[in-house]
């Protein structure tokens, strides 16, 4: 159907004559069930996130201390979450020297002296 054709053609409740249709209430439907998924992955999108310090690319570890296998490499100008925070060995880095260990991930562990925080304490739970 060309744009002419669709722009002459009765809808339901047209003042051209056109008769009420059933699929006009079934387009209705649809659109309301979209709804919820946007807003989850609004919620998603919206989970704080803390810079790594400019010009570094960050071990991530599977425990918090340097003893610990590296998982995966950030790379630059990456944020993180944290979903929670332990205590491990102590490091130094352009955001001071800590023993906070930040949990990104299930089993990945970022130093917290390399990750914006604003605070030299906890801005997260304790992991268990």
């Amino acid at each position: 159907m060309s744009i002419e054709e669709a722009e002459n053609t009765p809808v339901a409740g047209d003042v051209t004559g056109g008769a009420a249709a059933e699929p006009a209430v079934a387009l209705v439907e649809p659109a309301a069930a979209a709804i919820p998924e946007p807003a989850v992955e609004t919620m998603a999108a919206t989970a704080t996130r803390y810079p790594v310090a400019p010009g570094y690319r960050v071990n991530v570890r599977s425990g918090p201390g340097t003893n610990y296998q590296i998982v995966r490499v950030l790379a630059y100008g990456a944020s993180v979450p944290i979903n929670c925070q332990k205590p491990g060995e102590w490091i130094s880095g352009p955001y001071g020297t800590s023993n906070l260990w930040d949990c990104i991930a299930n089993g990945q562990f970022v130093s917290d002296s390399y990750v914006h925080t604003g605070s030299d304490g906890y801005v997260a739970p304790h992991c268990s």
